[in-house]
């Protein structure tokens, strides 16, 4: 069973690459010194912030040099460095019987979006994205769950095929809602491969945004002949509540780099669990669209921009054949610059 992972935040060394491998790398002069723009500060990037529903790109007060010095500062400073890492595998308990158990809390915690913006934020187990769940088709699954917020909660598996109704997860429909305090558990066996999500379904406008939400993976997509992948990403897409626009929970220039090499494939699986719609776009090599909500493309198509509805899943590959650092944003400008520079929904695959 392929295993997702999760890229770490890069060494002091990978980060430096950042500023000059596009020149480097590539046979040319190194980049224009740096040295006299001046770092991004908890002002600038808190001003960014701020204007992240300005669609008109924010304020156009400044001279041409402070908007230049702003954007590059904004450049410069990234990775911003910041507490917690979402996402991340959960083992699960093995029962006796081979059932594979996960606990899960849901709980309100602080998570840290960008270097000046911390959240009081409505988790499974204290991160965002929650804890991935991996398993394979046949297992039979206990998802016990234990509520420590301050109203009823409940747990929807969005996309994984074999769930029967009962364990649909909608209260008044298929359950009771989980009241504070209590404990409930799920139990399904998977019938099919398929990326899917676990999300709350109670108060959902609120809970979901607000951050309950985590990736359900069962199996791996089928690829196409001779390709060996060297990383798997989730990407979740958040764009509501208190995280607001944002790449797995951390808003540029806390989001984290890609880190690959020349003729790597990298599988991409995408996730929106915001409430728009949002274009991604990869700056350099394509994006092979092979599997959109689980179920894997007869003919997979190749895109540069992969536009991606709530509630949408995209599973692609990425073969860069080219060194550089390439940006990879959300195409909906206002969900990721303003006239301070870039942010929120932003990153970079560093192809080495």
């Amino acid at each position: 069973m392929r295993r997702a992972t999760v890229t770490r935040p890069l060494t002091a060394a990978v980060a430096g690459v950042i500023l000059g491998l596009g020149a480097v790398a590539c046979g040319g002069s190194t980049p224009p010194p740096m040295a006299d723009v001046p770092a991004a500060t908890a002002d600038s990037v808190s001003q960014a912030g701020s204007m992240s529903m300005d669609m008109g790109g924010g304020s156009t007060q400044m001279s041409v040099d402070q908007m230049d010095s702003a954007m590059t500062a904004q450049m410069k400073s990234y990775p911003v460095k910041t507490a917690g890492l979402g996402g991340q595998p959960l083992a699960p308990k093995v029962l006796a019987d081979g059932t594979k158990e996960f606990d899960v809390t849901a709980q309100v915690t602080s998570w840290q979006v960008d270097a000046t913006k911390t959240v009081q934020a409505w988790l499974y187990n204290g991160t965002y994205p929650g804890p991935t769940i991996h398993v394979n088709v046949g297992d039979h699954v206990r998802f016990v769950i234990t509520n420590r917020l301050p109203e009823s909660t409940a747990v929807h598996f969005h996309g994984v095929r074999g769930v029967p109704n009962s364990m649909d997860g909608v209260p008044g429909v298929t359950q009771a809602p989980i009241k504070p305090g209590e404990t409930y558990t799920y139990e399904f066996t998977p019938t099919a491969i398929g990326v899917g999500m676990y999300h709350s379904h109670d108060d959902t406008l609120k809970q979901l945004t607000d951050g309950l939400m985590g990736v359900f993976q069962v199996g791996a997509e089928p690829l196409p002949a001779g390709v060996k992948v060297s990383q798997e990403l989730p990407f979740v897409l958040e764009d509501s509540g208190p995280i607001g626009m944002s790449f797995n929970g951390k808003s540029f220039p806390a989001t984290t780099p890609v880190v690959a090499h020349v003729g790597d494939y990298i599988l991409v699986n995408y996730f929106n669990a915001g409430q728009m719609i949002h274009p991604i776009h990869l700056h350099g090599p394509g994006q092979l669209v092979i599997a959109k909500d689980g179920y894997p493309l007869t003919n997979p198509e190749m895109e540069d921009t992969i536009t991606v509805a709530p509630g949408e899943r995209y599973t692609v590959l990425i073969h860069p054949d080219q060194a550089g650092v390439w940006v990879w944003h959300c195409h909906i400008l206002s969900h990721a610059e303003t006239d301070q520079g870039m942010y929120g929904m932003v990153t970079a695959l560093v192809v080495q």
